[in-house]
């Protein structure tokens, strides 16, 4: 079984994003996350990316899974992020970037660019946070 996973999405590009937006999707080379609130989901998109905290970084890299690679990610935050948590401190965070085959590798991309997981990869991904993911089977 494979499944669509729609991550929480908790920002967005920042201004140290490096793209190429003449392609569909934009073809990223150094990806800038800049947090605007956070529900705690250790799975996040900004679109056309993926990034994954450490500690489920080290879940999926200890499960063997396809379909990705781990990348360092530049992380920021927001006025309104440092105002509405003054004291919080985020977690260290991977780039993933996805290069699977989707309904064949562990992680893939649809053709319209949602994400798509095995059961596998689920099973790991659900080892972490991931509340408000949406998550429906991939036909």
């Amino acid at each position: 079984m494979f499944y669509f996973i729609e991550p929480e999405v908790a920002g967005g590009l920042g201004d140290g994003t490096i793209m190429d937006a003449s392609y569909h999707p934009p073809i990223v080379s150094k990806l800038e996350y800049k947090f605007e609130g956070w529900l705690g989901d250790e799975l996040l998109e900004s679109f056309p990316c993926f990034i994954v905290t450490a500690a489920l970084s080290a879940l999926v890299i200890k499960s063997n899974l396809s379909g990705f690679t781990l990348e360092p990610v530049h992380i920021c935050t927001s006025d309104d992020f440092d105002e509405a948590y003054p004291n919080k401190i985020l977690p260290k965070f991977s780039w993933l970037k996805v290069n699977g085959i989707a309904g064949i590798d562990d992680f893939g991309l649809a053709d319209d660019h949602r994400l798509v997981v095995s059961g596998t990869a689920l099973d790991v991904l659900r080892c972490a946070q991931l509340d408000n993911a949406d998550i429906e089977e991939y036909r």
